[in-house]
């Protein structure tokens, strides 16, 4: 089955069970070996060659975090090396801190948007789906900074793997968004169901998609987001695989639904188009030969597996 290049991250050793002790986290943090990853308004600053069409992350040491004037005393720990034992971390600032810092703007280059790296193929897979954690850690901590409850301030603990309001002492965890996404295929006419939504690139199809809502299970939001969105009827649902999605932090779902009815009526607050496509054609949206310039989501997206395994027969 084809795997995105964007998925669960295992570069790093987590050690989640040592987030809560405050001493070894500031010992690595402090330690020769630790090494920050620097987020620019959630962009990655990443080191690449001058073509800019391959790229690594940009780690920086302690003291250059001290020397550019940028704080690690909230860092975010997103695990040790797996080789050296080193602390790495990520550090979330705004963009117009990183480049105005001391030395900044020669450093903090190139900031490019992790869903361009995504879908440009710049970074190794391993290291992509890294910065994919950082953004969706530092994105829940963005929109966290006030508690829920009471409206308090919250301070980030364990590593950022928690915050804690001050006044009345109720926690928060990070946030993961349970998000279907299914290929709607008809066996008998040997076509599968692609959308086009507003924000789409020009030409570019994909499956549908939507948040999983409270008291649902998975079959159920899949053959319910397929109805708001087609009409189309959906009978079995069959589980694939899932990937996490940094936008801003949600868990993608993928499935494959039987379709038990034919005719399309769209949503056209939900999507612009729907169409059958028959499995040929499908393929040259796939291979990037179709003649009319159709083409569907690239190697980082879990949408790719779904149609990648209608074209090949799996389903």
């Amino acid at each position: 089955m084809f795997k995105p290049t964007l998925g669960a991250s295992t570069l790093l050793d987590r050690q989640s069970h040592k987030r809560s002790d405050a001493a070894y986290l500031e010992a690595l943090l402090k330690a020769p070996e630790a090494r920050f990853l620097v987020l620019a308004d959630q962009k990655p600053v990443i080191q690449s060659n001058p073509e800019r069409t391959k790229g690594n992350i940009r780690w920086f040491t302690l003291d250059e975090m001290q020397r550019v004037g940028l704080p690690v005393s909230d860092s975010l720990f997103l695990g040790v090396d797996r080789t050296t034992g080193g602390g790495r971390f990520a550090v979330a600032v705004t963009e117009h801190r990183a480049r105005n810092a001391p030395g900044g703007l020669e450093l903090m280059r190139p900031i490019v948007d992790l869903r361009s790296l995504a879908m440009n193929g710049v970074l190794p897979p391993e290291e992509l789906s890294l910065l994919s954690l950082a953004k969706a850690l530092a994105a829940w901590h963005e929109n966290t900074r006030c508690c829920g409850h009471c409206g308090g301030t919250t301070l980030i603990k364990d590593g950022g793997w928690r915050r804690k309001c001050w006044a009345c002492g109720q926690d928060h965890f990070p946030r993961t968004d349970p998000v279907v996404i299914m290929l709607i295929v008809d066996p008998p006419n040997d076509r599968c169901l692609l959308g086009h939504e507003a924000r789409f690139a020009e030409n570019m199809w994909s499956t549908l998609a939507g948040f999983i809502e409270p008291g649902e299970d998975i079959e159920t939001a899949v053959r319910r987001e397929t109805m708001e969105e087609t009409s189309i009827k959906v009978g079995e649902v069959r589980f694939i695989s899932t990937q996490p999605w940094p936008f801003p932090h949600s868990l993608m779902i993928g499935c494959i639904g039987i379709a038990e009815s034919s005719e399309i009526r769209i949503d056209p607050n939900e999507i612009v188009d729907a169409r059958w496509f028959p499995r040929e054609e499908v393929r040259q949206m796939l291979e990037g030969t179709h003649p009319k310039g159709l083409w569907v989501p690239g190697q980082h997206a879990i949408a790719r597996t779904l149609i990648t395994a209608f074209v090949e027969g799996e389903y």
